[in-house]
Formats: structure tokens, C-alpha cells, sequence
């Protein structure tokens, strides 16, 4: 799983600090630092952060199925 955070975006709510602090965490007040490869085993925490970020600024890319070909393709 891939987590990228708009940080021009994030306003330091830190609702995704609260809910999942191993791969989100507030440095200082204001400064949001994350674990860009946050473990399969914290996706449920990671989804639930996203859905719950106030700008919608974290992006979640779940990697599983990347090798299969795209829909309506000819392999």
C-alpha cells in the first residue's frame, strides 16, 4: 500500500494522526510527517484516516492486483 499526503492541502487537523498514529504522526503543531509505505497490516487504520481527513488530502493507492492487466486489454 502507498499513502501520499497533499501536504499544500493539509490543514494539520490530525484526525489521521489520532486514528492511525503508526503510519501518521504531528510533528510541532502544524507539520504532518506519515509513512509513505504504510504496511498492509495498518490498512484498515490508514482507509479509516483517509476517509476521516476533513480536506480529503491523503490518498491511498492499495498496490494488490498492480500486475494484472488493465480492464480491456488485449494480453
Amino acid at each position: 500500500m502507498r499513502v501520499v499526503v497533499d501536504l499544500s492541502r493539509c490543514e494539520g487537523y490530525a484526525q489521521c494522526a489520532f486514528l492511525a498514529p503508526d503510519a501518521f504522526r504531528m510533528h510541532g503543531e502544524e507539520a504532518l510527517m506519515y509513512d509513505p509505505g504504510a504496511s498492509n497490516a495498518r490498512r484498515d487504520q490508514v482507509l479509516r484516516a483517509a476517509a476521516a481527513c476533513p480536506v480529503q488530502a491523503i490518498l491511498v493507492d492499495q498496490l494488490e492486483g498492480r500486475d494484472a492487466p488493465a480492464e480491456g486489454s488485449s494480453s
